[in-house]
């Protein structure tokens, strides 16, 4: 998958280092995968949640929220929004 963009990943973890491995983690996995459908997400990631138009993940746990659109055509995923899991449940990026 090609994702747009690993900048974000970086400014974020740069902000909350705890969240550095887990989404050096995750973007090592989702630039591999080859995801065709939601189905083939969760088969890697189980408590991936479809929100609206938005696949939802939990990083590190439940401490963190990675909130991404995904074109399954085209094999990219766009990122929206990451936030720590308060921040999240406040529900602003949903707007």
């Amino acid at each position: 998958m090609h994702i747009i963009s690993r900048k974000a990943l970086k400014d974020f973890s740069q902000k909350h280092p705890q969240s550095e491995t887990p989404l050096d983690s995750w973007y090592r996995v989702a630039k591999e995968a080859e995801w065709s459908n939601l189905a083939e997400v969760k088969k890697t990631y189980p408590s991936a949640d479809l929100v609206g138009k938005y696949v939802v993940f939990n990083i590190k746990g439940n401490d963190y929220r990675l909130i991404v659109s995904i074109n399954f055509r085209s094999k990219t995923i766009f990122i929206k929004n990451i936030l720590t899991h308060s921040d999240y449940d406040k529900g602003r990026w949903k707007t």
